[in-house]
Parts: C-alpha cells; sequence; structure tokens
C-alpha cells in the first residue's frame, strides 16, 4: 500500500459514521485522498487500497452479517481497518463470544489494524480477538478556546447515546447521594434502549433526581447545553474509546471521571483535563464538583492530540503498511 487509501465514508448519523467523515476531512487537509461510500465499492478494481471504521451496528444487523459483509471487501480490496466498540466483559454472556468472533474476522482480514487507545490495544489480546500489530491512534480534541463559560443549569450531566452500561444509573446514584437533584441526559437513547431510557428515568425519579432527556440536539445546541451543566460526567461501565470524554474537552469542561485503564490513559494523554476519582468516592466528588464550580473547567487553551495530528497518525501508517 502506497500512500493514502481510498476512505470509506457511511452516511447517517451513527457516531463511528460521523467520525469516519470528519477524520476524512481532516486527512484531506495534509494529502490528496478521496472518499468513497458503501454504494460505490463494487466499481472499484480488485486490490484497491480502502481504509475502513468498523463497529458491528454499523455495517449490520448482527455481529456474524457484518464481520462477514467487511471480511468480503477485504477478499477482493486490500482493506486496512480501525476497530471501534472493542468486545469486551460488559457485553454480555450472549453477545461477547458472538462480538469477539466477528472481531477476529475483520481483524484477520484486514492488512491493517488500528484502534483508538491502548486500552483497545490490550482489550484485542485479552479477548483473544486480535494478537498481530494494531496501531493506537486516540479520539482527537479539538479546544474552543473562545467559548464562553454559560450560567450553570445546576445538573449532573452525561452525554451520549443511553444504553445499558453508559453509566447513567451511576451518576444518577452518586448524584441523589451528593443531594444533586437534577441529571440531564444530553443525547437520546442508542437503538433498541427506549424502554430502558424510560425505565431509568423513573428509577431516578424514585431516588429524587430529576432526569431532563434531551433527545438529539444539533452540534452547536449539544455543545451549549454541555457547557451549562454543573458538573460532567463520565462513569462507564462498558469501557471503550469515549467520543463523549473527547466532546467534554473540547467543550473546555474538566468531567469527574471514574476511574479505569482507559481513563487513566486518557489522563496521561491530556494531563489536566479529568478529575479522576475511584468510584467508591463519585458522590463526594459530585458534591464538591458542584461546590467549586471552576473545578469543572480545564482552562487549557492548547490540547495534546488534535484532528490534524490523528490525521498526520493515519498517514504515517498508511506509509508503514506500503514499506
Amino acid at each position: 500500500m502506497t500512500g493514502a487509501p481510498l476512505l470509506l465514508v457511511h452516511p447517517g448519523g451513527h457516531g463511528v459514521a460521523v467520525y469516519a467523515r470528519e477524520m476524512a476531512s481532516a486527512i484531506g487537509g495534509l494529502a490528496d485522498v478521496r472518499t468513497v461510500e458503501p454504494s460505490g465499492l463494487a466499481a472499484l478494481p480488485d486490490g484497491t487500497a480502502v481504509h475502513a471504521h468498523f463497529t458491528d451496528r454499523l455495517w449490520g444487523v448482527s455481529p456474524e452479517e457484518a464481520a462477514r459483509e467487511f471480511a468480503a471487501l477485504a477478499a477482493r480490496l486490500r482493506m486496512s481497518v480501525t476497530l471501534h466498540d472493542v468486545p469486551q466483559e460488559s457485553d454480555g454472556e450472549r453477545n461477547r463470544p458472538r462480538r469477539r468472533s466477528a472481531y477476529a474476522l475483520v481483524a484477520g482480514a484486514a492488512v491493517g489494524v488500528v484502534v483508538n487507545s491502548e486500552h483497545e490495544q490490550a482489550l484485542l489480546r485479552e479477548e483473544d480477538v486480535w494478537s498481530g500489530p494494531a496501531t493506537a491512534i486516540p479520539l482527537p480534541v479539538e479546544g474552543d478556546a473562545d467559548a464562553a463559560q454559560p450560567r450553570s443549569d445546576g445538573s449532573v450531566g452525561v452525554l451520549g447515546y443511553f444504553y445499558p452500561g453508559k453509566g447513567h444509573d451511576e451518576a444518577a446514584d452518586a448524584a441523589a447521594a451528593a443531594g444533586i437533584p437534577k441529571l440531564t441526559v444530553l443525547g437520546r437513547a442508542s437503538d433498541g434502549h427506549a424502554g430502558e431510557l424510560e425505565t431509568f428515568v423513573r428509577r431516578a425519579a424514585d431516588r429524587g433526581v430529576e432526569v431532563d432527556v434531551t433527545g438529539w440536539l444539533d452540534d452547536e445546541e449539544i455543545a451549549r447545553r454541555g457547557r451549562a451543566v454543573a458538573v460532567p460526567v463520565i462513569a462507564h461501565r462498558h469501557i471503550s474509546a469515549s467520543g463523549s470524554l473527547a466532546s467534554w474537552i473540547g467543550w473546555g469542561r474538566r468531567p469527574v471521571a471514574v476511574r479505569n485503564r482507559y481513563i487513566d490513559e486518557m489522563a496521561r494523554l491530556r494531563p489536566g483535563t479529568l478529575s479522576v476519582v475511584d468510584e467508591p468516592v463519585l458522590a463526594p466528588a459530585l458534591r464538591d464538583a458542584a461546590d467549586h464550580p471552576a473545578t469543572t473547567w480545564h482552562g487549557l487553551a492548547r490540547l495534546p492530540h488534535s484532528r490534524t495530528d490523528a490525521a498526520d497518525a493515519y498517514l504515517r501508517l498508511w506509509d508503514g503498511l506500503g514499506s
């Protein structure tokens, strides 16, 4: 593989599809690259180099179908891949082995494998998905140094699609224990989880916490609402590379984040941008943050690892695949 491959970009609002389009634009700012949508793949000559972003829910109705779709392309094209949502224990007893097998098929079919963190590099080995080379290119952050700090809405904020394991229950429990009676869900339910979101809202109300679900918001409005919450929090059970974390930091926020391997990695990458706590002390950490709002803003004008940095890392990876 010499030079940049074709960049596969999916249409639609799935987070991985949006990220793939953003990275294609950033890479295009450094090199002459072309993109292709799924509908254009069939017309490509055999052996064409293509880079794709893969998560099973974007590629098929099941992990098995998604993996077969990728493997069929890789049998004809030179496919490199960025893996998202790497399989792990929190997938559950039913989905974990299915997703392991699917991701193993994808990684084995690709000519180059990328993940979004060293944590996910380790997961590939720990989950028996892939023991070969995998390059970690962290999710980039673009800061907005001119963003204003609006009046606080008094709530604890959890960002992104609602699904089990995202940390909403943990945040609501901690908010209740901290005496903070409001929680904002910045986003909507992930597909198939609307009923669980309704149950969560009722469960939080029983704990004395009123939940405001914003639903889908455009980029400008979700940034405005994200800057307005009193205490941003990250308490994921399902630990993967986090676009939510990147968004909080990009908006200038310094979220309270429950410690895990990924959170520690991101705290090292961008010192001063996270307030890392152990789960047993999440509630007092939220109370302290609410009482000292300045601690929920990092105040940094420059942030390590921008989109340009990520784009450069991809170009260097593809140069290596061609050597």
